[in-house]
């Protein structure tokens, strides 16, 4: 039931603008996975073979630990309304911090609003599609501003307090990397 590509179609690349969330998944060589759920307009098609996306402020950095170690990851759509699909990517990434020569090309690519941690570069190494029939049907209603009220109400000074505390080491103990 799974069909993979070398690269993204342009029918892929439509469908996924269409979807509200998307997965992310790394590990490093030893300790735990991380899976995460991102959503609100923080990716970006760059071309068939790359994609970027923003990470904002959350309570870890799991995907930047990871990626000094191993560049593996994994992003993943599933459909929750209309025909059933899922669609995973995989590839390589790179962490790009505010202190990268990058981060310029990012923002012009995704605004970066108050609590933007990274941008994540991913290289597409393989597309793979699967039927997605037991993913259920789910109607969309808002994007959250939650993450916003809290970035505001911290303001610069408090988001990176709040990096320092939390987001310097991911779970297994590796650095992430973050400025702050």
């Amino acid at each position: 039931m799974a069909d993979q590509y070398p690269t993204l179609t342009e029918e892929h690349i439509n469908w996924i603008a269409e979807q509200h969330i998307f997965f992310t998944a790394t590990a490093a060589h030893e300790g735990r996975v991380n899976l995460s759920p991102k959503g609100q307009d923080s990716l970006k098609i760059v071309s068939p073979t790359e994609l970027v996306w923003l990470n904002l402020t959350g309570s870890g950095n799991e995907t930047a630990a990871h990626l000094l170690e191993s560049n593996r990851m994994t992003v993943m759509w599933c459909a929750f309304d209309g025909l059933p699909r899922i669609l995973r990517i995989y590839g390589t990434a790179v962490a790009i911090h505010p202190r990268d020569p990058a981060w310029a090309q990012c923002t012009a690519l995704i605004p970066a609003p108050l609590g933007a941690r990274q941008y994540f570069k991913v290289a597409i190494e393989m597309v793979q599609t699967s039927c997605g029939y037991s993913v259920p049907l789910m109607d969309f209603s808002a994007e959250r501003n939650t993450l916003k009220k809290w970035a505001d109400k911290r303001g610069v000074d408090g988001i990176k307090a709040f990096w320092e505390s939390t987001n310097t080491i991911g779970l297994d103990g590796q650095p992430t990397g973050i400025d702050y």
